[in-house]
């Protein structure tokens, strides 16, 4: 009886301590969410034109979008015309190497795309694209 008795103590003590794989998998979560890139949207869906010289943009940090009826979007909100180079301004300071891409859809005015393209060029950024998709 004894025999048996220890033999119940040394299989509960034959336990795997689970805490060290806790901890790297915590600690890889975290590593991972900190270095997820996170994709940038202007806030609305666009009808964007074709053009068959389009080429993909890598780091357009700040987007604009023009809907179809003239509003202006920059991240996820409506934005006034007149208040779009502060916007441009604001951003550009939080990530001087970014560039400014319009997404103006296909029916929206040109007096718009042209007021934002000269909003994004007041404030200090040369480097402006206009969004096409690839036929």
């Amino acid at each position: 009886m004894k025999q048996h008795f220890q033999n119940l103590v040394e299989e509960e003590e034959a336990n795997i301590d689970m805490t060290p794989m806790l901890d790297v998998v915590f600690i890889m979560l975290i590593f991972f969410i900190v270095t997820a890139s996170f994709v940038k949207e202007a806030g609305i869906d666009v009808n964007r034109p074709d053009a068959s010289t389009a080429v993909q943009k890598d780091r357009a940090s700040i987007l604009v979008a023009i809907s179809a009826e003239g509003k202006v979007w920059i991240n996820r909100r409506q934005v006034d015309v007149r208040a779009v180079q502060a916007n441009i301004e604001r951003l550009y300071a939080e990530n001087p190497q970014g560039t400014v891409v319009i997404q103006a859809d296909r029916k929206s005015t040109t007096e718009v795309l042209i007021k934002v393209m000269d909003a994004a060029r007041a404030a200090g950024i040369e480097d402006v694209s206009i969004a096409a998709q690839e036929p």
